[in-house]
């Protein structure tokens, strides 16, 4: 029977780049966004499950999962994506606003990871993969309300390691630091093309974690370019 992979916060990208990945190695792929028309040629071209969910709702969540219930089955692996930041100082940003994209962030994790979890758990297996940044490891100026939102997704992924791995559920935890290839968005001409993240690659990286034997699983891995400052 082919494996499942739902993947949270599809746009392109990375989560394009996943989906196509997925599909090729045999999976049955289901995509989930706010706005899922923007996701229609990616589901037809991988013939995907497309639904809507706002990832930071508990009701959105819940009927999500329970869509995938009853027309999808039990996801193997799944993938969030999702993210939000304010810039600014901090004397000046918005605080509603800083609220909101840490629900995006980070709660937004846990709601999918508890839904996932409930059923993997009964079923005896399953992975869970969190897309992070830099910002979850280093806070940066001007960017208080990404720190707080990326440093809280790593710290839920390193717990639900601890708690989920010894029931044989896979956690892990990508550093993503850098800047990812967007079609279509320009790049200064001085710099290397490939001084950018290819979303294709990091979904390479994503599938290898997914299938690492569970004698020798990682929680946490770094993807930045060869030029990347750290």
């Amino acid at each position: 029977m082919a494996e499942k992979a739902l993947i949270v916060g599809t746009g392109i990208g990375l989560s394009a780049s996943l989906a196509r990945l997925f599909r090729k190695d045999g999976m049955e792929v289901a995509l989930a966004s706010r706005n899922p028309d923007k996701n229609t040629a990616l589901a037809e071209e991988t013939g995907a499950l497309n639904l809507a969910c706002d990832a930071a709702d508990i009701a959105s969540v819940d009927a999500l999962f329970k869509t995938l219930d009853e027309n999808f089955g039990v996801p193997d692996v799944v993938v969030y994506n999702p993210s939000a930041r304010v810039r600014g100082p901090v004397t000046e940003i918005d605080p509603e606003m800083v609220r909101d994209a840490i629900m995006v962030t980070c709660y937004g994790g846990f709601l999918v990871a508890q839904q996932a979890a409930r059923r993997m758990e009964a079923r005896g297996s399953g992975t869970i993969l969190f897309t992070g940044a830099s910002a979850g490891v280093k806070g940066y100026p001007n960017s208080s309300s990404f720190a707080m939102g990326k440093f809280g997704l790593r710290g839920l992924c390193q717990s639900l390691a601890r708690e989920l791995q010894p029931k044989n559920i896979h956690i892990a935890h990508f550093v993503i630091d850098g800047a990812i290839v967007i079609e279509g968005r320009p790049w200064p001409a001085d710099k290397p093309e490939d001084s950018r993240l290819e979303p294709d690659a990091i979904a390479e990286t994503y599938l290898h974690v997914h299938r690492q034997h569970r004698s020798a699983w990682t929680w946490e891995i770094e993807l930045r370019p060869w030029v990347e400052t750290f």
